[in-house]
């Protein structure tokens, strides 16, 4: 029998050896091995029989895939945004002809998560396209008594509450928040963040990771929210759709069908209502 420990790569034989996951928790006593996902935002258990170890071969593929994966969004990301800068400089042309001395401000965000690795991955992501992003790492239970003080700390366009989600192996009806192993945290979240910042304007929130309840969370007053058809969701997928929201002008409002094709799982993984844009133009452009 497999001896395993906590920080094995593995993956779960009944599931087909779909996701690479990292053991974050040992049960001897039920035999049971809490996992975590390596690129997708789910915490999962499986019992010690199901698990088969990851080789490194595997890894070899699985960072090749997953390097493919980032590349496709960001292809798409970048011809999105080689199309609206040209559109913004055709409309800087028409409003600032006179006075060209403009400068740009996409929208400011702060990214709460539950996942440390995660988060690190996530600001690094921010930095590639140009966004500023003050990211927390904070346990999924403790972000609804800690949001609004981050909130009144760093005022963001943005805010992002993720980490890790699923539904529990032994809940079957999806439409019972209790059978998620995070959802009530993120609603919490989420319904204190929008009772802090009532216009769903001013404040644009990102909310859920893997199976997420997404009608719970939209309810509670997020904007985006995973996910509609209960499916894993990428590490990088709400990094995607702010980087939509924030460079999105604040006189349109966001298209939701590019903001979602933008991320890895579209429509079943993300979904969301209209909201505003948080790109702003201004002058003049400082010298120093």
């Amino acid at each position: 029998m497999t001896v395993w420990h906590i920080g094995d790569k593995v993956t779960r034989r009944s599931y087909g050896h779909d996701i690479c996951f990292v053991i974050v928790e040992l049960d001897e006593s039920s035999e049971t091995a809490i996992l975590k996902g390596l690129d997708v935002r789910l915490m999962a258990d499986a019992p010690f029989d199901d698990l088969a170890p990851v080789t490194e071969e595997d890894m070899r593929a699985f960072e090749a895939m997953r390097t493919q994966v980032v590349g496709e969004c960001l292809r798409i990301i970048r011809s999105r945004r080689a199309h609206d800068s040209e559109k913004r400089r055709l409309r800087k042309e028409a409003r600032y002809r006179a006075n060209p001395d403009f400068f740009e401000r996409p929208g400011t965000v702060l990214h709460l998560d539950g996942d440390g690795t995660y988060l690190q991955k996530c600001l690094a992501m921010y930095e590639e396209l140009g966004i500023r992003a003050v990211g927390q790492h904070v346990a999924e239970s403790e972000m609804p008594r800690k949001v609004v003080h981050l909130l009144e700390t760093y005022a963001p366009d943005i805010l992002i509450i993720t980490g890790h989600d699923g539904v529990i192996r032994k809940g079957k009806d999806w439409s019972d928040i209790k059978n998620y192993r995070n959802s009530q945290n993120f609603v919490k979240t989420v319904a204190n963040a929008r009772k802090h910042v009532r216009n769903m304007d001013d404040l644009v929130i990102i909310a859920g990771a893997c199976q997420s309840h997404f009608e719970a969370l939209i309810e509670a007053g997020a904007n985006f929210a995973s996910s509609p058809q209960r499916i894993m969701i990428h590490a990088l997928d709400p990094v995607f759709i702010a980087e939509k929201v924030a460079f999105t002008p604040i006189h349109e409002t966001v298209n939701l069908y590019d903001a979602v094709k933008s991320t890895y799982t579209g429509t079943d993984g993300i979904g969301g209502l209209e909201s505003r844009g948080k790109y702003r133009l201004g002058l003049p452009k400082s010298m120093y």
